[in-house]
């Protein structure tokens, strides 16, 4: 028998995240929706709690830990049920995306690049780098979904790492403290040699070129960084330096695993906001949602509603299943990828939709519903775009690979 029921250590979690959602985000969401680039100085409060939380074992920074110190057993053997840091991760993240994605993705200490740290660095490099906020740098001015496309290099000189190439789109590329840099150590070697290293924000050679103007998510920062001669020393390559040719560069795109059902649970998160005000405001105008009337023989905005609502409890199981598997260490590729298609696809319908139905009050700035749509699009596009992950998708269920099926 499944239980869908979360633990209770994780409803304390997720109540905790629901209420900063909730007396933090929401109150300040427009004010930095309408000051773009602006800092969020009321998140400087939260930096001492995120460390106080991970401090005391109840979050691990980052989230996404891929399981690491988990004992749940063989990855075809389940000794224990475990639901560890990325769960409690997903189910943050949803939360705080309830209030405001765009805040979620500057709270310090939390970035996309923690979840790369997590799950691709050693054990030493785990203890020197827990407890930094870093940002992921992957695309460039060449390439968009395509993470093999890196052009970005680095060289080995002496006791460090050489860097040259441009990143765009970077999230909190200004305000973090590193930033994960893909880049190859090889280009001969093609995608076996693309490599994740830790750029420190005070090294030598990197910069911010500028700040991206964007439709939403305007409270985190979108930076363009250049990397020119940028050093590094040698032991932040993350993981193995070693070139594998035939596991091919497996290993950086583990992250990936890790963070897509976070980014599916971002849009979830948003969708869950926008049909709560929605329910509200056709309530209000005296339409009646009936989950005991056939869909067919209630008002039209009512039936659209319940579809709705049926697609995101879809988007959301998705999103917990890979979460539990990369917890107890199952690989969730597959799993990952149909969770970020589903509600990427799922949050931008629902908020989109729940404008419209809203009518001029949806599109109006009296509520957040315009924002949701906006800040909701971002959700089906990065960490890999809805075609992107429909391809992985099909690959993994017909046994395909990359070459083999484009």
């Amino acid at each position: 028998m499944i239980n869908l029921e979360l633990p209770k250590k994780l409803k304390a979690s997720a109540n905790q995240a629901h209420q900063v959602a909730a007396q933090i985000f929401r109150p300040i969401s427009r004010k930095y929706d309408l000051a773009e680039h602006e800092y969020p100085v009321e998140l400087d409060t939260m930096a001492a709690m995120v460390e106080g939380l991970a401090d005391s074992g109840t979050q691990k920074i980052g989230g996404a830990a891929g399981g690491r110190g988990d004992d749940a057993g063989s990855s075809t053997d389940i000794v224990a049920n475990a639901n560890g840091g990325n769960m409690s991760a997903l189910l943050n993240a949803l939360e705080t995306s309830w209030g405001d994605v765009g805040l979620m993705l500057t709270i310090p200490y939390q970035g996309l690049g923690n979840a790369a740290i997590a799950a691709v660095a050693t054990d030493e490099q785990l203890e020197r780098f827990g407890k930094v906020w870093a940002s992921m740098a992957i695309t460039e001015p060449s390439f968009g979904s395509d993470s093999a496309a890196v052009t970005t290099t680095a060289v080995l000189d002496g006791d460090e790492w050489v860097l040259n190439g441009e990143k765009i789109f970077v999230t909190a590329g200004e305000r973090s403290t590193h930033i994960v840099v893909w880049a190859t150590v090889d280009k001969s070697l093609g995608r076996a040699a693309i490599k994740s290293f830790v750029v420190p924000r005070d090294a030598p050679g990197l910069s911010v070129a500028r700040l991206e103007h964007k439709l939403g998510i305007k409270a985190s920062d979108t930076a363009v960084l250049l990397l020119q001669d940028c050093r590094i020393p040698a032991d932040n390559i993350l993981g193995s330096p070693e070139v594998n040719v035939e596991k091919g560069f497996a290993g950086v795109m583990q992250t990936f695993d890790n963070t897509r059902p976070m980014v599916a649970a971002m849009a979830v998160g948003v969708a869950r906001a926008a049909l709560e005000e929605l329910r509200t405001i056709l309530t209000e105008a005296g339409v009646e949602i009936s989950y005991d009337t056939p869909a067919m023989n209630q008002h039209a905005a009512a039936a659209e509603f319940l579809r709705l609502e049926a697609d995101y409890e879809a988007a959301y199981l998705l999103s917990l299943r890979a979460a539990w598997m990369a917890d107890n260490k199952k690989p969730n590729s597959l799993e990952a990828s149909m969770s970020k298609a589903k509600a990427g696809r799922t949050g931008t319908d629902v908020t989109l939709k729940s404008v419209e139905l809203a009518g001029t009050l949806g599109y109006s700035q009296r509520l957040l519903l315009e924002k949701w749509g906006r800040d909701s699009k971002i959700l089906d596009i990065f960490e890999g775009t809805q075609q992107i992950q429909q391809l992985i998708v099909a690959r993994r269920v017909l046994g395909k690979t990359s070459a083999e099926l484009k």
